[in-house]
């Protein structure tokens, strides 16, 4: 069994996957192409990087609004993240997640953690994630 940490549901979902980490911020207006799920901001350290799929882990969202659209827009097209953790409520993310229940009913599951704990995460890392916020790591 692996560690196991706890996060605050911002928008409960379960979900599992590798994690994708990075200790900067992302801004996915010009940085993350819904069409792949790539992330193309060529100066983020997770440039080239799938995150279609994976559990995305950055502090917060840096930019404008538009980070809510794309993101909108990827999970129409399937290419968004399985769940994206942060270290404090980022109301960009959690107003895409929440447009998307209602337009599309596939919210994505967002939680909030601890500084502590998002220090202690490695890229590679595989995820699981329930609704009430239990995170294990493997």
């Amino acid at each position: 069994m692996g560690r196991i940490i706890h996060g605050k549901p911002v928008v409960p979902g379960a979900a599992q996957g590798k994690l994708l980490f990075s200790g900067e911020p992302i801004s996915f207006w010009g940085g993350y192409d819904f069409h792949t799920g790539e992330i193309i901001d060529r100066r983020h350290p997770l440039s080239g990087q799938i995150a279609a799929g994976c559990i995305l882990a950055v502090p917060f969202t840096r930019g404008s609004s538009t980070t809510t659209a794309v993101l909108l827009e990827a999970v129409r097209a399937n290419t968004a993240p399985a769940a994206i953790l942060t270290t404090g409520v980022d109301s960009f993310f959690a107003l895409a997640s929440i447009v998307a229940r209602e337009m599309y009913a596939k919210p994505i599951p967002i939680f909030t953690i601890s500084h502590q704990d998002f220090s202690r995460f490695q890229s590679e890392d595989y995820l699981t994630i329930t609704e009430d916020g239990r995170i294990t790591i493997s």
